[in-house]
Formats: structure tokens, C-alpha cells, sequence
């Protein structure tokens, strides 16, 4: 499933991409969250292959939704207009499927490169999870992902949307993307469905490519994006009752990293006691070593561990 606004430049290799699969997928649906520019001409062409939805202007998570909706497979992967799989992204998921219907979902590794095709980074690489399971894997392409490690998962977030593979009916039982957020609604998806989840499938070779574009909503405005991120995760909390103690632990790792990625946005701003009192929650929620050392390296101005803003 392709969501796309305004996607005319992306939107057929995107479409390639997908209609290049070694493991042809069933259906291909693409949804034009009311594009105001040429994006349907540039569907057109594909019409025969493609079935083409539209529907008014209402972001992201709803074009997923509607889309999912939509479907008539039992297992769903998405893709947005700007991002495109690499060849064997459906056909890896698709035989271990097969092999193993208990898996709860997949994922897998990608790559996340700027629009000239410059390489940034690998997801995997780029997190501790992720690299624990490479060397979990020892060389294969595949590992299981569960126990605790969910919870690390949760707190550092490795793969995106166009890596996710998940049965339709989960998707619509956790009631789809929501719809609330603007930025990280992938990551409240992955929490809900990673909570509820006991053995997950990782592919540890590339599946697709995750393009950053200067202008994102991510970049153009990091402090909202920040912002927006820690709502969404602060959304969760009320739903994770109940839930195993490794889940509880993860989504308190990522609000961590999110009120520590905000304060750095606050501190390059010259917002010091802001970006305190960002940080602060972190250690009244779980007083500690590692939540006092945020607050202390806020309070000298050198957050510790977190990402250039």
C-alpha cells in the first residue's frame, strides 16, 4: 500500500519498485491524500497493475488506513511515494511467513539516504538492538526478535514503514495509524503492535530505502517535530497497562530519548531552563543514574547521548 500527497516526482519509482518484486504482491493500492499537483497522471500509466484511491486531504495515517481498509490480502506492507523497496523486500517476508505463520510480524533493515542516493545510515547499525541482532544473526539473514530485546526495540526504534510487514487484521484490531499525530504516528503503531507481540521476524539485509528530505516536517521544524514525538509516546501510556514489564521499560527508553532530543533542540536555542524541564520527567518517573546524569548534562548544556537537532 503507496500513500502519497503531492508525490508526482517519486510516485512511479515508488510504483517500480514495488511491481519489480521477486515475490509479486497480490494487490498494489495507492492512496492520494488529495495531491494537488500531477500525481494522478503520473498513476495513470500504471493503472492497469495499480488500483487508485483517493480520498480528501487528511494526512498520512488516514491515506494508510484507507488503503488497509481496502485490502484484500491478509498481510499488509506499505510504502510512501518518496521511499522504494529493494527486489527481494516482499519475497524474504513472504517465504518466512510461510515457514513460520506464529510470527507475530517483521521488519527488517533499511536504508536511510538523502534524494542524490547518498547513504546515511543503516538502521540496524544505528541503534544497540539492531546491532546485538546482527551479531544474534552471525552472518544469516534472518533472526527472531523477543523477550526483553522487544522492549529495546520499543525504546530505540529500528526499522520504518516501508519495513513492516503485518497481518491486515492486526492492523485494523489496534485500529490502524492514528490519525492524531503528524509525526511519529509510525512509532505509536510500532508500540501498540510490538506490545502486543511475543516473536518477531528481523531481516537483517536492506529491504528498502528511507529517503530524508531537508524539507520533512521531521527537519523543517525540529521543535514541533519533537514535540509532536513526545505526545505521541505520553498517548501511550494509558494503553500499555497490563502489558509485560520489558514493554513498560521500552516505552519508558524511548520517552527518554524523546525528552532528551527535545532538550537538545531547546539548548541550541539558548532555553536551557526549558530544556530542564524537559528532561525532568524522565527522573521523577525513574530516579536513577542515567535519568540524573540527563538532567546534569542539560543543566551544563551537553546532553548526553543525543542527536545533533
Amino acid at each position: 500500500m503507496i500513500a502519497v500527497y503531492n508525490g508526482a516526482e517519486t510516485i512511479a519509482r515508488a510504483i517500480d519498485s514495488v511491481l519489480a518484486q521477486t515475490h509479486p504482491a497480490q494487490e498494489i493500492i495507492v492512496v492520494d491524500d488529495d495531491s494537488t499537483d500531477n500525481t494522478a497522471d503520473e498513476v495513470r500509466p500504471f493503472s492497469s497493475r495499480v488500483r487508485y484511491l483517493s480520498q480528501a486531504n487528511a494526512g498520512v495515517s488516514a491515506a494508510r488506513n484507507t488503503g488497509a481498509e481496502a485490502a484484500t490480502g491478509d498481510w499488509l506492507a506499505f510504502l510512501d511515494a518518496d521511499d522504494w523497496y529493494y527486489p527481494d523486500r516482499l519475497r524474504w517476508h513472504a517465504e518466512w511467513i510461510i515457514e513460520d505463520p506464529k510470527l507475530d510480524f517483521l521488519t527488517g533493515d533499511q536504508e536511510y539516504r538523502r534524494p542524490d542516493g547518498t547513504l546515511i545510515k543503516r538502521s540496524l547499525e544505528s541503534a544497540p538492538v539492531g546491532r546485538s541482532l546482527l551479531e544474534k544473526a552471525r552472518g544469516a539473514r534472518r533472526v527472531i526478535l523477543e523477550g526483553a530485546a522487544i522492549g529495546d526495540l520499543i525504546a530505540q526504534h529500528i526499522g520504518d514503514t516501508p519495513t513492516l510487514s503485518m497481518r491486515r487484521q492486526t492492523f485494523l484490531e489496534l485500529g490502524g495509524y492514528p490519525k492524531e499525530f503528524a509525526v511519529s504516528e509510525d512509532v505509536h503503531l510500532l508500540i501498540r503492535l510490538a506490545a502486543r507481540s511475543r516473536r518477531i521476524g528481523v531481516i537483517c539485509d536492506p529491504l528498502a530505502v528511507y529517503c530524508v528530505y531537508p524539507d520533512s516536517a521531521t527537519r523543517s521544524d525540529k521543535m514541533r517535530a519533537q514535540q509532536d514525538t513526545l505526545a505521541a509516546l505520553l498517548a501511550l501510556q494509558p494503553e500499555l497497562n497490563g502489558v509485560p514489564v520489558y514493554v513498560r521499560d521500552g516505552l519508558a527508553g524511548a520517552l527518554r530519548r524523546a525528552r532528551r532530543d527535545l532538550a537538545t533542540v531547546l539548548l541550541r536555542r539558548g532555553r536551557r531552563l526549558d530544556a530542564v524541564r524537559a528532561v525532568l520527567p524522565s527522573f521523577f518517573a525513574r530516579p536513577g543514574f542515567d535519568t540524573a546524569r540527563d538532567v546534569l548534562s542539560v543543566i551544563r548544556g551537553f546532553p548526553k547521548n543525543a542527536p545533533s537537532a
